[in-house]
C-alpha cells in the first residue's frame, strides 16, 4: 500500500463520508513514532498522527488530550477512544494495526463508530 510511505496523509471516514482529518503526519519508523506528539501543545483543527504497527497509545508526557481511532489492516475502526487525557493509557484494541491520534472532539463530529471504513489519501505538506 503506497500510502503508508507518503509522509503527509489525509483520512476520510468513507463510511459516513466526513474528512477525519485534512493533514496527518505520518509516524512510520521508531523516532517519528517515539516522539509522537511530544513537545507539542495543541493538536490544530483538521490535524492528526498516524501510528503504524499501533493497537495502544499511553499519553505519558502529554500536555493536552486527544481522540484516537484505531484501525485494522483492512483500514476498518476496530476501537476509539474519545479525549484520552495526559497520563492515561488506552486499552489495547484486538485486531488494530495502526492508530489515528485526533483533535479532541473529531470522532463525535464525525460520527465514527466500530465498524466504519476509512479510506487514506496522499496530502500535500503543510505550509511553512
Amino acid at each position: 500500500m503506497r500510502h503508508l510511505k507518503d509522509r503527509y496523509l489525509k483520512f476520510t471516514n468513507s463510511s459516513r463520508n466526513t474528512v477525519l482529518c485534512e493533514l496527518s503526519f505520518n509516524a512510520d519508523n521508531i523516532w517519528t513514532r517515539f516522539k509522537g506528539l511530544l513537545g507539542t501543545k495543541t493538536l490544530p483543527p483538521g490535524q492528526g498522527l498516524y501510528l503504524n504497527e499501533c493497537n495502544g497509545i499511553h499519553m505519558f508526557w502529554m500536555a493536552y488530550a486527544i481522540d484516537a481511532v484505531f484501525l485494522d489492516p483492512d483500514l476498518q475502526v476496530v476501537g476509539l477512544v474519545e479525549n484520552i487525557k495526559p497520563w492515561a493509557v488506552s486499552k489495547v484494541f484486538k485486531g488494530a494495526r495502526s492508530c489515528l491520534e485526533l483533535p479532541v472532539g473529531t470522532i463525535a463530529a464525525t460520527a465514527t463508530a466500530v465498524g466504519d471504513k476509512v479510506l487514506i489519501e496522499k496530502a500535500a505538506p503543510p505550509p511553512h
